[in-house]
């Protein structure tokens, strides 16, 4: 777990819910509108990144036990590392993808995502800030 991954999945959260965050800070638009136009590259290597980290997770199982917060923690910034970066990549994505078949079953799939986008959006930002929260409150102990 680092801070840099608390972060790029707070980035996730806010590119996945702009409207939410515009309506609490005005002046955020600006900011959002500049990263908006990479969204579909971040979101798709977020979504190969969150792959990854869903099997490593599966090492830490054993710790299970010692730390259950840590545990958590990084399953679910796993998740929705994954689950935001396919929401926001799927663009992208698709563009790889030959087979009509193929692409339909992931429009089917990402339709039932899309419904969701505020709130893993929203979970993103939370989970990221926890996340950098967390080692930092390791790192001072």
């Amino acid at each position: 777990m680092s801070w840099f991954t608390g972060l790029w999945l707070a980035l996730l959260g806010i590119l996945a819910a702009p409207n939410l965050i515009i309506s609490k800070k005005p002046e955020a638009k600006e900011i959002i509108a500049k990263i908006a136009p990479y969204q579909g590259w971040i979101g798709a290597g977020s979504a190969v990144w969150g792959l990854i980290k869903v099997f490593q997770t599966f090492r830490y199982f054993n710790f299970f036990s010692l730390i259950p917060v840590g545990v958590i923690t990084m399953i679910l910034s796993a998740l929705l590392t994954l689950a935001l970066g396919l929401l926001l990549g799927i663009g992208v994505i698709k563009t790889f993808v030959s087979s009509e078949d193929a692409k339909a079953k992931i429009d089917e799939m990402m339709a039932k995502l899309a419904a969701k986008q505020g709130i893993l959006g929203l979970l993103g930002i939370i989970v990221g800030i926890w996340m950098m929260l967390y080692v930092l409150l390791n790192l001072a102990f």
